[in-house]
């Protein structure tokens, strides 16, 4: 059995985000006074002298969004409602079930930035490599939006999923996806262009704003995908529970069997 971390790490001031998204991490070393001085008040009557070496706890005080990292969004991050007027769950309400099942790859890569992609895009990679989906199976695109991890420019590449192939994806029982793009829709700066081409106000966030009309989570920032094959491999991925939350932070994993 061979493990593979699909999670990116979360880095002090990576600008992999717009501006005032990017995380901040707050590091507390084991010698700081605010490291002693909160390990000497958990321990009333001991002094400095009696920790060994001298030495508190490391901790770290982070500031960033639940949308920060590798994350998985609830239907309450698309809109209020969702299923055609049901209340939109939030991240705690992620039922466990649908966080394990048998992973799809698709290699989408070679798609230039902004690409849309729709149901004709997935079925016809399916038929490509030979595999049919089935309720249950997660969801993994793979975009060229990886090569641009740790830069400015990631949030703004690879391609992404539209409405009608989001809904097409829940159409078969797919309540999972994820990308290793910095949203699941296309570059948003690419939808703000095609709305200001067309004025057609449905173009935006149209892949996340699918959701009013279907249930399903997604996972975004995504790492590794590249090592995957397209199918015969097992996912396993839990976001924090957060209450209200829009969002949770996720540790996704693929799993494969070895010879």
């Amino acid at each position: 059995m061979k493990l593979i971390d699909l999670s990116v790490t979360t880095v002090s001031d990576l600008p992999v985000e717009p501006e005032g998204q990017i995380a901040k991490i707050y590091y507390i070393d084991h010698g700081s006074d605010i490291s002693i001085d909160s390990t000497l008040k958990s321990f009333p009557g001991i002094t400095r002298e009696d920790l060994p070496d001298g030495y508190g706890w490391a901790s770290e005080f982070a500031a960033f969004t639940t949308h920060t990292g590798t994350h998985m969004d609830a239907p309450l991050h698309f809109h209020p409602t969702m299923n055609h007027g049901e209340p939109a769950w939030s991240i705690d309400q992620f039922p466990l079930e649908w966080g394990m099942g048998d992973g799809v790859m698709f290699d989408f890569s070679d798609k230039p930035d902004g690409y849309l992609l729709t149901s004709k895009d997935y079925i016809e990679y399916l038929d490509r490599v030979g595999y049919s989906l089935k309720p249950g199976d997660i969801v993994l695109v793979h975009t060229n939006a990886h090569e641009a991890w740790g830069t400015s420019d990631y949030y703004k590449k690879g391609c992404g999923t539209g409405r009608e192939g989001t809904l097409w994806l829940a159409s078969q029982g797919i309540h999972l996806v994820g990308t290793d793009a910095w949203s699941w829709d296309p570059p948003l700066f690419t939808e703000a262009e095609r709305f200001k081409a067309t004025g057609d106000r449905s173009v935006i966030w149209e892949g996340h704003k699918a959701g009013m009309d279907c249930c399903y989570f997604q996972m975004e920032k995504l790492v590794n995908l590249d090592k995957l094959p397209p199918f015969g491999f097992r996912f396993i991925g839990f976001p924090i529970k957060i209450d209200r939350g829009s969002a949770g932070w996720v540790r996704p994993v693929a799993i494969l069997d070895e010879d």
